[in-house]
């Protein structure tokens, strides 16, 4: 984008609707010119040769507006003769003026603007048809470029305006998206460590397995130790092999959510369940905080559900509570956990308005909920934060499978 001080705008593509505009431009110019040539034939007074040329003159301006984008000082030092000499001219080289202002630099249009005056006004001077006429002529030529050239100034202002607020916009967006990646990365990779944790704890479930039976086997071979019976030997294999399942699957997510795009669903990680939110509700009220928790859930088919799920609906809690001591300190909080298989898992953490301020605010990133509805997503889930009737609620949906 140009300053519009040192250097001229780049030249952009013409769009349909640049070329029906310059059209109807166009056509008025023609029109109007021809209404003042028509003026100034009744009214007489000038040479001949002068009434001659003048409608070759105000043709010429006319063509140069299809190039006045492209080539504005150029079509403006060509068309200088024309607007100086041609009645018929004037409506063209309203145009052309403007577009001085608007698409030179400022320093070249005020030199067009000063050659314009220096030509135009002793021009009008000279074919003035008597001496009383002189000035008035010499007056309406200052007027015509000066009113001309102030069109095409504030046309250049507005387009700068919506210039620098376009960019203000998009600098704004990229800014809003950088800080959403930042909060949905640092998600991940924190899912991504937690993953980590799990899984090492199943690798080494498998290696103290399959060391403890190759140790008996070892041993019953060496005659130092009963044989494995047939039961114990299909017992650890499946042991092996169930640990083996669950390790492969929890790897599988963590590739998966390392490189999963920003907006794809897929798994979220483990460790909280459910049941600690008891703990986690005490851990608030302990530090002050009015919470209080309900759940419709049946307990029953609430271990039948995915860690995943656990863990989410735990984190949604948690960061529910802390929202609510930030933003809203001494007010009461309320967890509740409704739905059922085959439905909604719902979770939702709502505080009143504030009872009380605390001395300085807790500091945060403000991204908790950013991420939040990150992890929630991808689990299949919605997240959703809305401020009602004196109080907000945060509620987070997931997906309940029948089975």
């Amino acid at each position: 984008m140009s300053d519009g001080l040192d250097h001229p705008a780049p030249r952009e593509r013409r769009t349909p609707r640049d070329w029906a505009w310059d059209a109807g431009v166009f056509a008025a110019a023609v029109f109007l010119g021809l209404v003042v040539l028509g003026f100034v034939q009744e009214q007489g007074g000038l040479p001949q040769w002068q009434q001659d040329l003048d409608p070759l003159l105000g043709l010429v301006a006319c063509l140069l507006l299809w190039w006045r984008r492209d080539f504005p000082l150029a079509v403006g030092v060509l068309a200088l003769p024309a607007v100086a000499m041609a009645g018929s001219a004037l409506p063209a080289g309203a145009v052309l003026v403007s577009g001085l202002a608007l698409r030179l630099p400022w320093r070249r249009a005020l030199l067009m603007l000063g050659a314009y005056v220096a030509i135009v006004v002793p021009s009008s001077v000279l074919l003035s048809e008597s001496e009383n006429q002189q000035w008035f002529d010499a007056g309406f030529a200052v007027a015509y470029l000066l009113t001309a050239f102030a069109v095409g100034n504030a046309l250049r202002s507005r387009r700068q305006l919506l210039e620098r607020l376009r960019l203000d916009a998009r600098r704004t967006r990229a800014e809003h998206e950088r800080l959403l990646a930042d909060a949905r990365r640092a998600e991940r990779q924190a899912i991504a460590r937690e993953m980590h944790d799990v899984l090492a704890h199943r690798v080494s479930l498998l290696s103290v397995h399959a060391g403890a039976l190759a140790y008996r086997t070892r041993q019953a071979e060496a005659g130092a130790g009963p044989a494995l019976s047939g039961a114990e030997v299909a017992e650890s294999a499946e042991v092996i092999r169930g640990n083996a399942h669950e390790a492969v699957n929890e790897l599988q997510e963590v590739l998966y959510l390392l490189r999963a795009e920003d907006g794809a669903d897929g798994p979220a990680s483990l460790l909280p369940r459910i049941d600690d939110i008891a703990g986690l509700v005490e851990d608030a009220t302990a530090a002050g905080q009015q919470a209080a928790w309900s759940s419709e859930l049946d307990p029953v088919a609430v271990r039948d559900l995915r860690p995943q799920l656990h863990r989410t609906v735990y984190r949604v809690v948690q960061e529910g509570l802390t929202n609510a001591r930030k933003h809203a300190p001494g007010a009461p909080v309320s967890v509740r956990l409704t739905g059922g298989r085959g439905g909604d898992l719902t979770v939702e953490v709502r505080n009143g308005v504030p009872t009380a301020s605390a001395a300085e605010p807790i500091p945060g990133t403000g991204a908790g909920l950013a991420g939040l509805a990150e992890r929630v997503r991808l689990d299949g889930g919605t997240l959703e934060a809305t401020a009602a009737d004196g109080a907000f609620t945060l509620r987070a949906r997931l997906p309940w499978p029948a089975r």
